[in-house]
């Protein structure tokens, strides 16, 4: 939702409500939980959906794939309790494996030549080697938090996962171009994030270190100043990069150097 209003898409307060209409483009947004959007888009009651990856994988509906959005990043990963030796896959060989996405780990297994049991859980899939259930999980992990609050360890990525842009696959053709400039929206939000605009006065006869500092889409913008023995530097940095450019730059002698943030980036 974030992303469609960063879009300039106006949409309806939800509100327990399960359409919402955007009075300023031709969209309408259907909620649906997470794991009945692939079949939904699939179905072509929706012509696109916005769901992660790993549901998109786990249901294998027949859908297109169109952008991936860069949100909701995990894996999708086996942990075993910390107590166990794991030393490597066929220590699930004639184990129970509880997961919400049974699909996907039989499909991986099936692949690397393992014997084992799925018991599939609905929710609270961490639990279940706790109280007996089963010997090992198959879940999804962000930051590894609730493993370790657990007892599991994480000890074999199966794969990786973040939200995705989904289409139908036999869109209309009159559809096609708002899908098209609905994706060039979310191009130009996306990339401009973790991105800053730097503004630097830099002494003419240090231009050439600058520009070796700062990095570019391009090349950097350089303008001239009233001070004819100045120029100004205009550059987009990533913004893990900035205090140490920054410094650099510091070092060479410029000066009034100004950082901003980005709302969107179109190339």
């Amino acid at each position: 939702m974030a992303l469609l209003k960063d879009s300039g898409i106006k949409i309806e307060e939800s509100k327990r409500k399960l359409l919402s209409k955007s009075w300023n483009y031709p969209i309408e947004v259907l909620y649906l939980r997470d794991d009945d959007i692939p079949q939904a888009v699939s179905n072509g009651i929706a012509d696109l959906g916005i769901v992660g990856l790993n549901e998109v994988e786990e249901k294998g509906c027949n859908v297109n794939i169109l952008y991936e959005l860069g949100f909701g990043k995990c894996r999708l990963s086996l942990a075993v309790p910390k107590s166990e030796p794991y030393t490597d896959l066929k220590y699930f060989n004639n184990k129970k494996i509880a997961t919400s996405y049974p699909r996907i780990l039989e499909r991986f297994f099936k692949k690397e030549g393992i014997n084992c049991t799925i018991e599939e859980i609905a929710g609270s899939v961490e639990i279940a080697p706790s109280i007996g259930m089963t010997d090992a999980i198959f879940d999804i992990v962000s930051s590894g938090g609730t493993l370790v609050s657990n007892g599991l360890s994480e000890v074999e990525k199966v794969m990786d996962s973040q939200a995705v842009l989904i289409s139908t696959p036999n869109i209309e053709t009159e559809k096609e171009k708002i899908i098209r400039q609905l994706i060039f929206r979310f191009e130009s939000i996306l990339r401009s994030r973790g991105k800053k605009y730097i503004l630097v006065n830099i002494p003419n006869e240090k231009i050439d270190q600058a520009l070796k500092i700062i990095p570019s889409m391009k090349s950097p913008t350089l303008l001239p100043l009233a001070d004819k023995k100045w120029s100004a530097i205009h550059a987009v940095i990533d913004e893990e990069l900035i205090w140490e450019k920054t410094e650099q730059l510091k070092e060479i002698g410029a000066e009034d150097i100004l950082i901003l943030s980005m709302e969107k980036m179109i190339l």
